[in-house]
């Protein structure tokens, strides 16, 4: 039986720069690794947003969408990371 288990990323306080992190071991997600929820990437789960932790002992899948809501501009942090 697979399990898919997934968290919610977390938008950081106070940072100059919009950064998510892991919702699993608060590591910061790298930008490279954050992609809209369709097409070849697409991962089984109600998100439009994913982020994947790159943590050697995490590498938790997280849903974006709640962090990326509280951005001014959520469309520039997808733009920066494709």
């Amino acid at each position: 039986m697979t399990q898919n288990n997934y968290y919610t990323a977390i938008l950081a306080e106070r940072s100059a720069v919009p950064t998510l992190l892991c919702g699993h071991c608060h590591s910061i997600l790298s930008r490279a690794r954050i992609f809209r929820n369709e097409g070849d990437q697409h991962q089984d789960i109600e998100c439009q947003v994913i982020g994947l932790c790159s943590a050697d002992d995490c590498r938790a899948v997280n849903c974006c969408d709640e962090a990326m809501e509280k951005l001014e501009n959520p469309e520039q942090l997808l733009d920066i990371a494709s």
